[in-house]
């Protein structure tokens, strides 16, 4: 693994897994593993390793990483993309909402299940290590908090994801595991979430030796989050019915005990060399030729390669909405179109005899479109050819189904072929590269956010134009490989109010994370997911017409259901979110 080499741990990983859902909360390494006999420092050392593991195994089904169809097809950023509606369809009823059921299959499941599975992997490690003595374990504080982190951060997914989940920590045995349910408030589950977390910064420190570890920067950062996420009160029905101010001052506190900086070049963060820089403050790991058959690899965003080039293959998912290449388009002064920006597509004038689209006279966007998403006629990955493999300027040939999802694609997920980071196998694509969970710039934007929150909108500014800065100096990767540099980002002179800083704090994080999986999440914790999302349908369902039924329901579609074989094992003792 790049965060450092896995131990001599094969027997150790083997019996890490799991056989089915039903047993993952009370799962123990059954035959040679018991809590009991591995209580030694080597042991515990190998299964904190197995841990940083279990956070990233996952795949193109039951994503735990990137969360493309949870995040991003949830939200106005993208569309599901594929052959047609029909392909892999349990994404189309996630993107349409209506159709989301608690009984559906693949995804959700898959999801849950490796979330826990991973905290399995943390409770066991931490078993062993409370087993071991003080003096035979010098690690044994580093590594409990190191521990901690990682249940946080699997709880933390959970929750976003699913609302009402178990949280399950390594003093509960078998039979407590079974009679622990899913009804804590959301008080009570976000402090036990930010209990783990607090613990990880008070005895993590600063930085470690060995890159992937967790740190104090690392806790500051995901305490920052998770307190945000928390201030946002809601009641039953997942409507916003308040905001916590301490806990917004918290988020300030946490976000400057954050010590780290932007990278300079935006674009140099989705580009394979460049994992684990000043700005990637938690990150999963990856790893290429490391002695496995296809080494470390995420394959999770495997389906969403360009289609119709030779030099990838499949499956063409996960592509941009138009509502979210308009949102790049500024204005004169080099600012986002805050609320027209959607009254007029950019980008739309086809000329598909040549594959390329032409450039509107007198348009200007953000740089950031040249990193997020493929434009016909615009280079790809910051290329316009690859060495023996030929072109890599994007054309309209690579869309699957134009028809249906339009000629968009996507980028920051995507890696050059010729990147000693990408492997394919048969028609699906894996690379080592890392895929961050927390970066600077979200660190930043939480301070932004809170301030705003709490009236404070003139300290915001410099925080939302230090991102805007490196934005606009982010211009050379793109126009070097050929693209017309059609850029104009400039800083705001000022917020005239607190509603204009809002609006402009919520658009800076839709460019800064576009097609990045947050979007959806941002909208609940904002209490706006239902009036935007059903927006955009209104709109979207005239350029897009297989959207014409998609419909958020406030109340219900706020989170996903708990997967009903979950229910049904545990004898009806979780209970399902409203709506389902």
């Amino acid at each position: 693994m790049k965060i450092f080499k896995i131990l001599s741990i094969g027997i150790l990983l083997g019996t890490l897994g799991v056989s089915c859902s039903k047993d993952f909360l009370e799962y123990e390494p059954e035959g040679l593993l018991s809590s009991s006999n591995v209580a030694t420092a080597d042991n515990a050392e190998a299964l904190v390793t197995a841990a940083y593991a279990g956070i990233a195994n996952d795949d193109m089904i039951g994503p735990i990483t990137g969360m493309w169809a949870y995040g991003s097809v949830r939200s106005d950023d993208s569309y599901k993309g594929g052959g047609g509606v029909g392909d892999v369809d349990v994404v189309d009823h996630m993107e349409q909402f209506y159709q989301v059921k608690a009984d559906m299959s693949w995804w959700l499941p898959n999801t849950w299940t490796n979330h826990y599975k991973a905290i399995s992997r943390t409770n066991f490690a931490l078993k062993v290590i409370n087993d071991i003595e003080d003096a035979e374990y010098s690690n044994k504080t580093l590594r409990t908090a190191e521990l901690r982190f990682l249940r946080a951060h699997s709880h933390f997914m959970l929750k976003i994801l699913f609302n009402k989940v178990p949280y399950i920590t390594e003093d509960l045995t078998q039979e407590e595991i079974m009679q622990t349910g899913n009804d804590l408030s959301n008080d009570e589950l976000w402090g036990k979430i930010i209990a783990d977390f607090k613990y990880a910064y008070d005895n993590l420190p600063q930085s470690q030796d060995q890159v992937g570890r967790a740190d104090k920067n690392a806790a500051a950062a995901y305490l920052a989050k998770a307190k945000l996420y928390q201030a946002y009160k809601q009641d039953d029905n997942h409507q916003v019915t308040s905001i916590d101010s301490s806990l917004l001052q918290e988020v300030i506190t946490y976000a400057d005990a954050v010590t780290a900086s932007l990278q300079p070049e935006y674009g140099e963060n989705f580009l394979n060399g460049y994992d684990n820089g000043p700005e990637s403050i938690w990150a999963a790991q990856f790893s290429v030729n490391d002695g496995t058959t296809v080494g470390r690899l995420s394959f999770v965003n495997g389906l969403n390669s360009p289609h119709g080039s030779t030099l990838y293959g499949c499956c063409g998912f996960h592509l941009a909405s138009q509502n979210m290449v308009n949102a790049f388009q500024t204005d004169e002064d080099g600012l986002p179109l805050l609320d027209s920006f959607n009254d007029n597509d950019i980008l739309t004038d086809l000329n598909t005899s040549t594959n390329y689209v032409d450039v509107n006279a007198g348009l200007t966007v953000d740089p950031r479109l040249d990193s997020s998403i493929g434009v016909p006629g615009r280079p790809f990955k910051y290329r316009n050819t690859v060495k023996e493999a030929g072109d890599m300027i994007y054309s309209y040939s690579w869309a699957r189904d134009p028809g249906v999802y339009g000629y968009f694609g996507n980028m920051k997920e995507q890696q050059a072929p010729d990147c000693s980071c990408y492997v394919k196998e048969g028609p699906f694509v894996g690379t080592s590269k890392n895929i961050d969970f927390i970066r600077y710039a979200d660190v930043l934007l939480f301070k932004a956010e809170a301030l705003i929150q709490l009236d404070r909108y003139n300290e915001a500014l410099p925080i939302i134009n230090q991102v805007r800065a490196r934005a606009a100096a982010s211009t050379q990767l793109a126009t070097a490989a050929g693209a017309t540099d059609i850029y104009n980002v400039q800083p705001y002179a000022s917020f005239p109010s607190k509603e204009y800083a809002w609006k402009a704090l919520k658009f800076e994080r839709r460019l800064e994370f576009a097609m990045e999986d947050w979007r959806f999440f941002d909208l609940v914790r904002w209490g706006e997911a239902s009036t935007t999302l059903n927006a955009y349908f209104a709109k979207e369902k005239t350029r897009r017409s297989f959207l014409s039924n998609a419909k958020f329901t406030a109340g219900r579609d706020e989170y996903f259901p708990i997967p009903q074989n979950e229910i049904d094992f545990t004898g009806g003792l979780y209970k399902q979110n409203p709506g389902y």
